[in-house]
């Protein structure tokens, strides 16, 4: 589960309380129980004061952030879209407008040292295979490291796979992702586990109505590098009726969809919302495991609104390393802006078992 950082003052409420009770037991004389009296009223403030904190830090809940690294355009690619995050590194993928062009970036997340990496499939620092590159994850084969992309095309590179060494990498392949003997265009993809025979993914459906998206569950060979994956539902996620910091957010089904990500600890599935300066977080509960509609958690959503880049504030996907929450995201201070795209972690962002 997530840890709010308020916790602390539950427990200052929950002794409190059992003050309040230690109180009640006491027998005495009338100045001990104006004494008492005294107590209580004392613990009844002291409570409503913890209660307002608490709910002013719920109201705060995950509202700043750290940035990383700001992210270049290579190849005249400045849309920021799908992202991953293994141990020690990120990777942002961006495209170029009519997304004939796509680059990807690695960042080390502990200095914000950004590299552009090298195709070695045609020795250039591009690809013209990833689509709208719109989300990315990482995964370790037999010892050698991957990058699985969903692209939002139909077809045999619906979803695509990379291997990657250092700052250079190569396509294995692609998948057509099929629903009901339909071909499938994905934009969100993220693993959820891992056996000698399989990796087990999520995939967030790109079609469908915005209050109501669902979210699919596919197993694709481990050792595979091409080939025809029939995924099943899994579940719908509702966007419309979320709370977020506790709250109704009006036209929420507006805003748009990005990646996904996903926390395996807590199985939580994550899914960025933008619209204009606006980002939201949305959290669902039991992602591996989730069937229905499912609605998210109203004490683990939360928004980002910024008045450095009112003009656009867009996180396009989100992935949990080491604790950290870190988020790529499109940053416009105005409508020419495409100086400020970047790497972050939202500051305070911690995981408990």
């Amino acid at each position: 589960m997530l840890v709010p950082l308020f916790m602390n003052q539950y427990k200052e409420m929950i002794l409190v309380m059992q003050y309040q009770s230690r109180c009640k037991r006491y027998e005495g004389g009338e100045n001990s129980m104006k004494t008492i009296k005294s107590i209580r009223k004392f613990a009844v403030l002291l409570l409503c004061s913890v209660t307002l904190l608490s709910m002013t830090a719920a109201a705060l809940y995950y509202n700043t952030y750290t940035t990383v690294a700001t992210i270049p355009n290579g190849n005249s690619c400045n849309r920021t879209q799908g992202f991953a995050v293994g141990s020690d590194y990120s990777y942002t993928a961006k495209c170029n407008d009519d997304e004939s062009v796509q680059v990807i970036y690695r960042t080390k997340l502990s200095d914000g040292s950004t590299t552009l990496m090298t195709n070695a499939d045609n020795a250039s620092t591009y690809t013209t295979h990833l689509g709208h590159a719109n989300d990315m994850d990482t995964c370790t084969i037999d010892e050698s490291y991957h990058l699985f992309v969903a692209t939002m095309k139909t077809g045999s590179e619906s979803l695509v796979k990379l291997q990657y060494s250092g700052t250079t990498y190569t396509q294995l392949g692609g998948f057509d992702l099929r629903y009901n003997d339909s071909d499938l265009a994905i934009s969100g993809v993220k693993k959820y586990a891992k056996d000698a025979n399989y990796i087990y993914f999520l995939f967030f459906g790109y079609e469908g109505a915005d209050n109501d998206v669902t979210v699919y569950r596919g197993m694709v060979p481990l050792t595979a590098n091409s080939g025809t994956i029939n995924v099943s539902y899994a579940f719908q996620i509702n966007i419309a009726d979320a709370l977020v910091n506790g709250q109704t957010v009006s036209g929420l089904n507006d805003f748009s969809r990005q990646g996904i990500g996903y926390i395996a600890s807590s199985d939580q599935l994550l899914v960025p919302l933008t619209k204009q300066n606006v980002s939201i977080i949305l959290a669902y509960n039991n992602a591996s495991t989730a069937t229905g509609t499912v609605t998210a958690d109203p004490n683990l959503s939360f928004r980002i609104t910024s008045t450095t880049y009112p003009s656009l504030f867009e996180i396009e996907g989100c992935d949990e390393t080491n604790g950290k929450l870190y988020f790529n995201c499109n940053r416009k201070a105005n409508s020419s802006d495409i100086l400020h795209d970047a790497v972050c972690y939202f500051n305070g962002f911690t995981i408990g078992s």
